[in-house]
């Protein structure tokens, strides 16, 4: 659908940092990630937190401190971790994993799901009050098999910029590729 070049739209249409530069962007699939790993991957570790851990570790939300967090399938959080996230946002505060000391962060948050969450919410699956937080402004991004419209756009687009990064002539789709 497009999620996180919406999301990066969004944080380059918010104002860099004060040294006007542009602002940090990190993001994190949360179904791509073993649950075991994932509160690592977002708060970051210490050096010898747990077994493999050779080396501090500094995290997806630290790096994007002043900027955006694209979180892309938030509704396959575990609970426990959804707890974390909403303390880190409401409080600007984490902890890594294995530390003691508190990190200050001032971060955006742009989720995203495939997920109804207010459904999972019913099912306690999903946080409630992380639902609410994360949900002051939603944008709502139809399939693509709903905006057919919208692929012979896409398809120019991708046939152009994959010709440009391998320095070939401009190729053209005919109309019958464009119906299949």
């Amino acid at each position: 659908t497009g999620k996180e070049e919406i999301a990066l739209a969004l944080a380059e249409g918010l104002a860099g940092d004060e040294r006007g530069g542009p602002a940090p962007f990190a993001q994190l699939n949360a179904a791509a990630v073993p649950e075991t790993l994932i509160e690592s991957e977002l708060f970051g570790h210490i050096k010898g937190a747990f077994t493999g851990a050779t080396e501090a570790r500094r995290g997806r939300v630290r790096s994007a401190d002043r900027g955006t967090l694209f979180l892309d399938e938030i509704g396959d959080l575990p609970l426990s971790l959804q707890a974390k996230i909403l303390r880190a946002l409401e409080e600007k505060r984490f902890e890594r994993v294995g530390g003691t000391s508190s990190l200050h962060v001032d971060t955006r948050v742009v989720a995203a799901t495939n997920r109804n969450l207010k459904a999972a919410v019913g099912a306690r699956q999903f946080r409630e009050d992380l639902f609410f937080r994360l949900s002051v402004f939603p944008i709502t991004i139809p399939p693509l098999r709903v905006r057919t419209g919208d692929i012979p756009i896409l398809a120019h687009h991708f046939v152009e910029r994959f010709c440009r990064d391998l320095t070939k002539p401009t190729l053209k789709l005919s109309h019958s590729a464009l119906e299949e």
